[in-house]
């Protein structure tokens, strides 16, 4: 079989690592990729967002199947775009992606259905949004950028004068772009975070390994908000007690109410969740896996994903087996220094070997390249390492272990990965 993944970071690579395992898999093209991808993969130059391309493509090169990783192309309707061309698909299509495409939909979508979720208003005009946070006065509070925002579209003010700061450059000086048009002013909750990303071919839906990611740059959850700069599996706060609440309040009536709205949603469905005092309460929505949850999750799935993604898409879920195994996995995130603002690239990474690998440990390349035989810094993020062991601890020691042992110029990690409160 011939395969396209369309995506250039790190959950990309992990996918590519898992579905190569299949030995039906004769070669993975990957639009772009990334320099850690070119070792075993195809790399092809075409925008992740580039629809008209993607499709000429795959069409052109006889893709037997094609696995949209990224929320963009997702959310403009690439899968639509490629299943009419006659090429089979995973993920979710652009009616079903606006549960992530748009937070006033999916805030809107868990008050009609009862999903329990954060207290919220929404709005599209700067003069209203200022009027109730100071009408509220309650802060902390959270203001979310309506659409898609590289994961960062999320402030949380602190005090009056941030909370109209945050809505003015959200919505005035369009920091986010369009993203910015509509946003949503929510509660301050409280409590451990979990990750849960969740296979569903729109009838059932399975559940994979809970996660905890690290989102903020800085030791100790300070600094700014990032795209996650690590993460662990299994989630230590996610007990068996926890997941029936998941299954039963949030799982299955979000498969049903996007089945009543007119929207059924194959492909992978995130859930970003906190566990409150008052319950387990939806935070936000992805339309596909999480990135860097997606590279601690998928090297402790014993199952074959391709099998995995082909029942997903035959709305067969339910005929194939879906298991993990019982270990556990940590992924630290190599970062450039100054990232998630201003930053330089094409510094030589050292300590890895021509496959871009190290001892021990699986790396997943998110922002590199490949020249001349060397691996070179090209993004934000650059690498995520990523160890199993038997248990948290061993997996977490073991990462850090291959860490030290890979240096960058100004390379940035957090050193608390792991570490619970």
């Amino acid at each position: 079989m011939k395969l396209l993944v369309v995506g250039s970071g790190g959950r990309e690579h992990a996918l590519v690592t898992k579905l190569l395992q299949n030995p039906k898999v004769d070669e993975i093209f990957v639009a772009p990729g990334n320099g850690g991808m070119s070792t075993c993969c195809t790399p092809v130059d075409i925008k992740a967002t580039d629809i008209e391309k993607m499709v000429d493509f795959a069409v052109e090169n006889h893709i037997d199947f094609a696995v949209v990783a990224p929320d963009d192309p997702l959310v403009l309707g690439m899968v639509d775009a490629l299943e009419a061309a006659g090429i089979p698909s995973f993920g979710p299509n652009k009616k079903a992606a606006i549960l992530e495409g748009s937070k006033v939909f999916s805030k809107n979508l868990m008050k009609k259905y009862g999903i329990p979720t954060a207290k919220y208003e929404t709005f599209d005009s700067e003069e209203t949004a200022i009027a109730y946070v100071k009408a509220e006065n309650t802060y902390p509070t959270v203001i979310k950028a309506d659409g898609l925002a590289l994961g960062k579209g999320v402030i949380i003010a602190q005090n009056e004068k941030e909370a109209i700061d945050a809505i003015h450059s959200i919505m005035g000086d369009k920091i986010f772009g369009a993203s910015g048009n509509h946003i949503v002013i929510e509660e301050f909750l409280e409590g451990p975070e979990v990750s849960v990303l969740a296979f569903t071919d729109s009838h059932t839906i399975v559940p994979m390994v809970s996660a905890k990611d690290h989102k903020r740059a800085l030791d100790n959850d300070k600094g700014l908000n990032t795209g996650g700069m690590g993460t662990i599996a299994p989630n230590p706060y996610y007990t068996g007690e926890v997941a029936k609440e998941c299954m039963e309040n949030i799982f299955l009536p979000t498969v049903e109410a996007m089945n009543k709205e007119g929207r059924p949603f194959k492909g992978c469905l995130f859930f970003g969740l906190m566990i409150t005092k008052n319950g387990v309460k939806v935070i936000e929505y992805n339309c596909r896996f999480g990135d860097p949850e997606t590279q601690v999750v998928l090297p402790l799935l014993q199952s074959d994903l391709l099998t995995i993604f082909e029942a997903v898409r035959d709305e067969q879920l339910a005929e194939v087996e879906v298991k993990f195994s019982s270990g556990s996995a940590a992924c630290v995130v190599m970062a450039s220094g100054g990232y998630p603002r201003k930053y330089q690239t094409g510094y030589e990474i050292e300590g890895l070997d021509n496959k871009g690998q190290a001892p021990g440990v699986t790396v997943f390349h998110a922002g590199t390249k490949f020249e001349n035989g060397k691996f070179y810094t090209s993004g934000g993020r650059v690498l995520g390492v990523t160890a199993i062991g038997q248990n948290l601890e061993e997996a977490i020691q073991k990462s850090y272990e291959a860490v030290s042992k890979i240096h960058f110029k100004d390379a940035h990690y957090r050193k608390d990965i792991g570490k619970i409160k």
